[in-house]
């Protein structure tokens, strides 16, 4: 049966399964005395048990919870500074419950004697395919990192160092609704995380860069006086060492004032390792080459860095300044042996690279907010400008052997890069009573990239001499306006649908001295639709349809032909001709209860990839990227998470097929394999006293068509404990235990047979401590980046 057909069969079942059912859905508006909406905390309880069904945060104040069986029910809404609301819910025989608006009083009330019992499930569903994953009190709250949390999080994927979303691959990362790069992204404490948003299919207000959105929501700060967190983590690996990482924050208000600030560092040893073969099995062009490099990393100082103050005008309207940056001062060594079997015998090279690189990083940000209605109708002004100055100073050191005759050379390698990048945008939303909002808006961004390369060779003794075929200059500066409209709404109370349209206007030069020389230059126009509607069924059983188009443009140095030793015969360059590759993206879904189907199709054109390419010498290879012609790529998805008292437990399986098609480098066509990614995680509350994690997921071994990826996977085991009335947590991970998680495979190209093999310092076991003072409240510190869309690229 083909793919389409078991989609179809999967969520007809699901369907008619569905509909057998009868339970219903509970909404409503919670508002506090000033009858503004609050961000509130609601748990639906079973009753008379008090058993927790659902729970989950709703920062907007409208609270909605679907597929509920039982009978009778309790909602209990916390919220700080406010009194605990307790709502008794009766069923009797409705499909849908509104509870309408929902006031929550300033001083206590009487409430009945409810205990919770159980846990809040790790994995949410919420509109328009969004999945929610709750991190507080999970194994995910355990990792030594966001990185890392990321990684262990259902249905994200992280491939050399990206995180993508399975079944459609690279996402963006934002914070608090905010574009970051990675390295602000490293900066942000585990311990202020409460959950991360996964969005599959992101509107036109989102620039129409990657293929899905990752928004990571730290935990909210407090109405008055100050709160903030210390963590100290330390992981230990065999395979590569130790590593010690220090997070704190502070967050600080007084009446109209907020301040907040953070700080991390990150200080130890990383190691990867890449055992690469390739094969030219040809008679009169033979070649066998055993290469292994050997990156033995010295983080001396990784700091990441970044303060703010906001003045808060009134409800929903401010103005804020904030800075943001990050040092990465690495040291350590690169060591590569090749042993090279080729028609006129064999040879071993051997290089060591003494690593000495510095990058800083710096964002300036300032937004404006104006409310203009109690509605949520809003004015947004934002702009930001950031600098990227990186600074390498690698000493090479090379020793050959063919046959009995041995030679050695030594090369020093400077690298500078620049990179400025600035943005501006303009947001407007219009709210209507009826439900309905409308939005608008413009940007503007310019980046400026400009770097210099020089290489020189010393021969035995010799002095250094410029080596004019591996040193460049290069220059890349690029504009971008664009404009978007969204509109959302509703239809008979049932139905939600948003449609919207963006606009990108794209003007670029590139001048390189690289291979002779040259001077690019192009300017394109691209509109970006999307679509989605969802309907609830009074059974409790949501559906939803939509598509979205996106584009990925290639990252500046992916566009930079400056050379990156990798060894004698080995260099990784970047590719000025690269074009960026356009998403089209159609999702269907269905929801029941804690269980999510859903199933899509990507067409992506001018695929973005790369492969290692033979060099101007006979034996040379050079890893750039490449634009492949087209990729068609299917899948199916389905989450369920189940939790009694004591285990709370969400399970993910995706089923991807993806057929990558090339007209121009010579790939060897090999038979599409389908992939299965299958992932759990588990949590057992131990008599209350501490808590059980254990995580794990797989990834089969699959086939795109061109390249051939092999399985792999981890397990994790986590356990912590809370002391000092819940102010000090302590956890201990054992994280990839049997150390499965490398990525490797092989692929056919011009002729050469290759097969690479990555393996990564995943496995270890860490122990952290994360102390918490102050007191939670409402999230009251805005900063919205405008130009991190463009500094992700800057990597």
């Amino acid at each position: 049966m083909k793919l389409s057909g078991i989609i179809f069969s999967i969520l007809f079942l699901f369907t008619q399964i569905a509909l057998a059912q009868n339970p219903y859905a509970v909404s409503g508006k919670v508002v506090g005395a000033n009858r503004q909406p609050v961000a509130v905390y609601a748990r639906l309880l079973a009753l008379p048990d008090s058993s927790l069904l659902q729970g989950a945060p709703f920062e907007d104040g409208s609270i909605t919870f679907t597929g509920v069986a039982h009978k009778t029910t309790a909602l209990r809404l916390s919220s700080i500074g406010l009194a605990d609301t307790l709502i008794v819910i009766h069923q009797n025989g409705r499909t849908q419950i509104a509870l309408g608006t929902i006031l929550m009083r300033e001083q206590a009330q009487a409430l009945a004697d409810v205990t919770v019992r159980g846990q809040a499930p790790l994995v949410r569903q919420g509109a328009n395919g969004t999945t929610e994953i709750q991190v507080a009190g999970s194994i995910l709250a355990g990792s030594t990192s966001a990185t890392e949390l990321l990684g262990r999080s259902p249905g994200i994927i992280f491939t050399e160092g990206r995180a993508g979303v399975a079944g459609r691959g690279e996402a963006l990362i934002f914070l608090n609704g905010q574009a970051i790069t990675y390295e602000q992204m490293a900066a942000i404490p585990v311990s202020r995380i409460a959950r991360v948003e996964v969005i599959p299919n992101p509107s036109a207000r989102y620039d129409a860069e990657g293929k899905a959105v990752i928004n990571i929501i730290t935990k909210q700060t407090a109405d008055g006086g100050m709160t903030g967190s210390v963590t100290q983590q330390y992981a230990y690996t065999k395979f590569a060492g130790s590593e010690l990482n220090t997070l704190a924050d502070a967050q600080y208000m007084r009446n109209k004032l907020a301040l907040q600030a953070n700080y991390a560092l990150q200080t130890g040893n990383s190691r990867e390792v890449l055992h690469t073969t390739r094969t030219r099995p040809s008679p009169t062009e033979y070649l066998h080459s055993d290469l292994t490099t050997d990156w033995q990393r010295k983080l001396r100082n990784y700091s990441n860095f970044g303060a703010g103050a906001q003045w808060n005008l009134h409800t929903n309207s401010y103005i804020s300044l904030s800075y943001k940056g990050n040092l990465n001062s690495l040291g350590g060594s690169q060591n590569s042996s090749n042993a090279l079997t080729d028609t006129k015998g064999s040879s071993f090279y051997q290089s060591r690279v003494a690593k000495d690189e510095e990058r800083w990083n710096h964002a300036i940000t300032l937004n404006f907010q104006q409310a203009l209605d109690t509605l949520g109708s809003a004015l947004f002004i934002g702009t930001q400008y950031a600098r990227f100055k990186t600074d390498q100073h690698d000493r090479i050191a090379e020793n050959s052997l063919t046959g009995d005759s041995a030679a050695s050379r030594e090369l020093l390698n400077d690298v500078l890069v620049r990179i400025r990048i600035s943005s501006s945008q303009v947001d407007y939303t219009k709210a209507l009573r009826n439900g309905h909002k409308l939005e608008t808006g413009a940007k503007f961004s310019y980046a400026d990239n400009g770097s210099r390369t020089d290489f020189l060779v010393s021969a035995g003794d010799g002095p250094f001499l410029p080596d004019p075929g591996l040193s460049s200059n290069f220059r890349y500066r690029e504009k971008i306006p664009a404009a978007y409209l969204n509109y959302q709404g509703n239809w008979k109370g049932d139905v939600r649908f948003g449609a919207g349209v963006r606009g990108e206007y794209t003007t670029y030069t590139l001048n390189t001295t690289a291979r002779g020389g040259q001077n690019i230059g192009d300017r394109y126009f691209n509109v970006f639709p999307n679509v989605f509607i969802s309907k609830n069924f009074p059974n409790g059983l949501q559906s939803r349809i939509s598509y979205v188009s996106k584009i990925t443009r290639p990252r500046y140095q992916a566009l930079n032909p400056f050379v990156i030793y990798q060894d004698p015969f080995t260099t990784i360059e970047g590719n000025p001709n690269l074009q960026p590759e356009k998403i089209h993206t159609f999702e269907t879904g269905l929801q029941y209860k804690q269980l999510d189907v859903r199933a899509g199709y990507t067409y992506t054109k001018d695929r973005l990839s790369g492969a290692a390419l033979r060099g101007d010498s006979p034996n040379s290879y050079v890893l750039k990227g490449i634009n492949l012609a087209r990729e068609h790529s299917f899948f199916i998805t389905a989450t369920a998470t189940f939790n009694i008292a004591w285990w709370n437990t969400t399970n993910t399986v995706t089923v991807s097929r993806s057929n990558l098609v090339d007209h121009e480098y010579g790939f060897e066509i090999q038979k599409p394999k389908p992939q299965l990614y299958a992932y759990t995680s588990n949590t057992f509350d131990v008599n209350h006293i501490f808590k059980i994690q254990l995580l794990a997921w797989y990834l089969s071994e699959r086939s795109l068509g061109l390249y051939n990826d092999f399985s792999r996977s981890t397990v994790t085991l986590g356990v912590e404990k809370d002391f000092l009335k819940n102010a000090l947590k302590i956890r201990l991970t054992a994280n990839d235990i049997f150390h499965q998680s490398h990525v490797h495979g092989r692929y056919s190209v011009g002729a050469t047979h290759i097969y690479y093999h990555r393996t990564y310092s995943t496995a270890f076991f860490g122990i952290s401590a994360t102390y918490r003072f102050g007191r939670i409240g409402r999230i009251m510190f805005n900063s919205k980046s405008t130009g991190e869309t463009e500094q992700s690229r800057a990597r």
